[in-house]
């Protein structure tokens, strides 16, 4: 660690300056920094990642002063699990002149991460006894050994999933699962999920030191690079968590639009989740100030000019603008297709629901198509029509729509309004559930609390109870009778004859 003359040494600078000092020293034992803090604290410096990985021990031990005898504190145990320290050692100093007692802590590779510190302690730095060049060697082979085992079980990003919350337990469980739902559609791999219980909601800080701490010792164990919170994050909060985990953060809003950039596939779904990806940016911008951005002028154009926030600030501001000019222009499109579509007196249906309810599923074996579906959250981003034809040669345009969630994020409807407003012309509208789901009720308020928010409420609706190869006879026929729905088998094209006779009564279209 050091040697004992050194330790002496720092013992008596601190008695002598009645504050805390420190050292930061390097594996080859050279001092790399040296700190001196108040009577109370130390406060380190940002350190960076000076070894280039986040899985790996900093190779740095914290060697510093305690003036009160407290020995280790809960300070030190964070900045060991934040900085991943090779160890932190507090040396406390003895008025009488004697070599002072020493108390170290260092990480170890454990399951549960209350177990993952290790405390010894000794009347003086020789009497340790420990390698300690063997010993973080050791630590080092036994961690890259776990995060290889971790790593190679999946592929992609992995995140530990997080919920601040004061909702109830029932209600945090269903929404981890549908986060950990939106994270495996998106290609992350969840390592873990964590419940943080907060009395009066989410705080400013989002979390406390201690509960970080045990997030960086999860991360360092299991190769952990991502943190995805439940709720949405305000830039404030962003940096704070970067800074006191330096993992990568992103919150719910920023998954979904990550899943819908991934999953774009037209000219216009690609409009529509950049537009939504730059609103959810723009009031994200912030910068240093004055004093550290890169100013532009010029001769003719003297003065503070604009600022290097204020030039992307602006950026964005223009293309946004030139987006919302193409949206409308597909807006325009879309009203000359309802148009024709309207001359040609064919009824429309939109099918809307939940997302992965088995929207698409439904349409394909209603119309003989092959629209992409996939047993992912919005395996369906671009809106899709076909043609369904009756009995006695009656035809329909029916139209597969995005997929709606809890809490879909504000920007992103707005976005994509051109799309939703082929509700608008709707003449009957499906809406079908996924009948096995365990949050059925909750998925069922939530599309139509959307489709009341877009004025669709007065539509004529059918709700359509899918996935009933999945349910028995009674669950079915209280569920249908509850929610006043037809059951079907998307997958299942033979249970489809009594919602096509509802289909046909509500357009007055004979199916027999």
């Amino acid at each position: 660690m050091v040697g004992p003359e050194l330790a002496r040494e720092l013992a008596e600078i601190s008695l002598d300056l009645g504050r805390q000092v420190g050292i930061l020293v390097d594996r080859t034992g050279n001092v790399d920094l040296v700190l001196v803090g108040d009577h109370r604290q130390i406060v380190l410096p940002d350190l960076g990642r000076a070894r280039g990985a986040l899985t790996r021990l900093l190779g740095l031990r914290l060697i510093h002063t305690h003036l009160n005898n407290e020995g280790i504190t809960q300070d030190d145990i964070n900045d060991l699990a934040q900085l991943r320290l090779d160890l932190v050692a507090a040396l406390l100093p003895s008025p009488e002149g004697h070599a002072p007692a020493v108390e170290l802590a260092y990480l170890v590779p454990s399951e549960d991460a209350n177990d993952s510190v290790i405390r010894t302690s000794a009347p003086h730095v020789g009497a340790l006894g420990i390698d300690f060049k063997e010993l973080i060697g050791s630590l080092e082979t036994e961690l890259a050994f776990r995060q290889r085992a971790v790593v190679s079980t999946g592929g992609g990003d992995r995140a530990l999933l997080v919920n601040a919350t004061s909702m109830s337990r029932h209600e945090v469980e269903h929404r981890l699962a549908e986060l950990k739902e939106l994270a495996r559609t998106a290609g992350l791999t969840v390592v873990d999920q964590l419940v943080f219980r907060q009395r009066h909601g989410p705080s400013a800080s989002v979390l406390s030191s201690d509960r970080l701490q045990q997030i960086n010792i999860l991360a360092l164990q299991n190769g952990v690079d991502l943190l995805v919170f439940d709720q949405d994050l305000s830039p404030s909060q962003v940096d704070r968590l970067t800074h006191m985990t330096e993992l990568r953060i992103i919150d719910r809003t920023q998954l979904i639009l990550d899943i819908f950039a991934q999953r774009a596939q037209t000219r216009e779904g690609k409009l529509q989740v950049e537009m939504a990806q730059l609103k959810y940016l723009l009031p994200r911008l912030h910068g240093k100030g004055i004093a550290m951005s890169r100013l532009t002028g010029g001769i003719g154009a003297r003065g503070p000019g604009e600022t290097k926030l204020e030039i992307d600030r602006r950026r964005v501001r223009e293309r946004l603008a030139r987006l919302k000019k193409d949206l409308d222009l597909v807006k325009a499109q879309r009203e000359r297709h309802r148009a024709r579509r309207a001359k040609a007196e064919l009824p429309i249906i939109s099918i809307v629901g939940y997302t992965n309810a088995g929207k698409s599923t439904l349409l394909n074996n209603l119309t003989q198509s092959n629209v992409m579906a996939e047993n992912k959250l919005f395996a369906t981003l671009d809106p899709s029509s076909r043609r369904l034809r009756f009995p006695r040669d009656r035809s329909v345009i029916i139209t597969d729509t995005v997929g709606f969630i809890q809490d879909l994020p504000p920007d992103l409807m707005e976005a994509f309004s051109a799309t939703l407003e082929e509700l608008t012309s709707a003449d009957l509208i499906l809406h079908v559930i996924d009948g096995a789901s365990p949050r059925l009720e909750q998925q069922i308020g939530t599309v139509e609390g959307l489709l009341a928010d877009l004025e669709l409420a007065v539509k004529p609706m059918i709700r359509v109870l899918n996935k009933s190869d999945l349910l028995d006879g009674e669950t079915i026929s209280n569920l249908t009778r509850r929610y006043d729905a037809v059951a079907i088998s998307a997958v299942n094209p033979a249970t489809f004859p009594p919602l096509l006779a509802r289909m046909g009564g509500s357009l007055g279209i004979d199916t027999e």
